[in-house]
């Protein structure tokens, strides 16, 4: 299938489909004419990516984790993926508290304010 169809059947855009080719996330041939041609299997994998993306994933990230798919027999590459998604989540939780922390000293400031905003009133 022709990249517009790929687009259709997955709802991503054509120009995220080259993205994610340029990264090596999905592959296509190429017709004479320079057409990108996707195989049936393809719709699976941009699914996949984008869930990986919907999870806080990076492009690099992911091309790390997608060999996983692709050998899902060898036990060293399916560990593997597990140790990144499990480091992405540590990652992950590492912005979620220091983003409380800031959310938390922003807090301490806005009450500061507002018992100066009060005094003025």
């Amino acid at each position: 299938m022709r990249i517009g169809e790929l687009s259709r059947r997955t709802g991503v855009s054509a120009r995220s489909l080259r993205y994610y080719e340029a990264q090596g996330l999905l592959t296509s041939v190429r017709s004479e004419a320079g057409q990108r041609h996707y195989s049936d299997a393809e719709v699976q994998r941009v699914s996949l990516i984008r869930q990986l993306f919907d999870a806080g994933l990076s492009s690099r990230v992911i091309a790390t984790v997608l060999p996983c798919v692709e050998t899902p027999g060898d036990a060293g590459v399916v560990d593997f993926a597990f140790a990144t998604m499990k480091r992405e989540r540590d990652r992950i939780d590492a912005e979620i508290a220091h983003l409380a922390e800031s959310r938390d000293a922003l807090d301490v400031l806005l009450d500061a304010n507002s018992r100066h905003r009060a005094q003025l009133a």
